[in-house]
């Protein structure tokens, strides 16, 4: 069950596209969405905020009244009309905003938008939407511009079959029935690790008999490397979301690229839920 979903908005399109779809889930969930801004401000503003000065600094006012009217603006959208949006502020860094933010308010999902195969820009300039994909311990959800989740009816999960991807296999298929999609689950078979059908199916069949899913295929899908395995995959059965799970810095325990799931994120032109394991 999904009670708050937290939506960090540097105000651009990419983030009111998160929000939007962030407004359906929540319509779905009877959620909560906590909308946090990082307000970027000169360190000695800062200290002087954090300090808990009675008097803040002039520049800290007009800063905070500015973000103020933002959040007020979002908030007359009519896509969030009647749900329960709540305006946050965060003056750290961007991971450590985000990161705090879903202690604070008890997370169970983030939603952040992105411009797909151009990288992260704003807000998630740089490695900043990397680190929260590969950080985050609750599921991540990167919308890309102009993306309605609802419409999804097929949603590839990519997975090595271990045991250990079994809690984000079971969390992948829970979304899917809220999304009444199919779920496709694929194995990614390359040269650095192949691995016979019989092999694969094997491992598949042994991995997926005692859990509680249904509405779902098992696939076994051969390209040069892993990421574009996902990719190709994806766009074979004109998937509208691809799931995949991460180790933190390690990546998926079988894949060499520690980077996968930031590469993923990044170049796909669907829709990526990450989940931590």
């Amino acid at each position: 069950m999904i009670q708050n979903i937290l939506v960090p908005t540097d105000f651009s399109s990419q983030a009111e596209s998160a929000l939007k779809v962030a407004a359906q889930l929540a319509k779905k969930n009877n959620a909560k969405i906590y909308l946090l801004h990082i307000l970027e401000m000169p360190v000695h503003l800062v200290d002087l905020m954090s300090s808990g000065s009675s008097a803040p600094a002039p520049e800290a006012v007009f800063f905070m009244k500015q973000t103020h009217k933002k959040f007020e603006e979002v908030l007359e959208s009519s896509y969030l009309e009647g749900l329960d949006v709540i305006e946050t502020v965060s003056f750290e860094d961007v991971l450590n905003g985000i990161m705090d933010s879903c202690k604070k308010n008890n997370v169970d999902m983030i939603v952040m938008g992105s411009h797909g195969s151009s990288g992260f820009e704003e807000l998630f300039i740089g490695s900043n939407a990397e680190k929260v994909v590969r950080t985050s311990e609750k599921p991540v959800l990167v919308i890309k511009e102009d993306c309605n989740i609802f419409e999804v009816k097929d949603f590839v999960y990519a997975t090595n079959f271990d045991d250990e991807d079994k809690p984000s296999l079971v969390a992948a298929h829970q979304f899917a029935k809220l999304l009444e999609a199919k779920l496709h689950l694929v194995w990614i078979n390359t040269a650095n690790s192949f691995k016979t059908t019989s092999e694969t199916e094997e491992k598949m069949n042994l991995m997926i008999s005692d859990l509680p899913i249904d509405n779902y295929s098992l696939n076994i899908y051969n390209d040069i490397n892993v990421e574009k395995g996902i990719l190709n995959f994806a766009k074979s059965v004109n998937a509208g979301l691809i799931g995949i799970s991460t180790h933190g810095r390690k990546g998926l325990s079988h894949f060499i690229n520690g980077s996968l799931g930031e590469d993923v994120v990044n170049h796909a032109k669907r829709p990526v839920l990450t989940f931590k394991i």
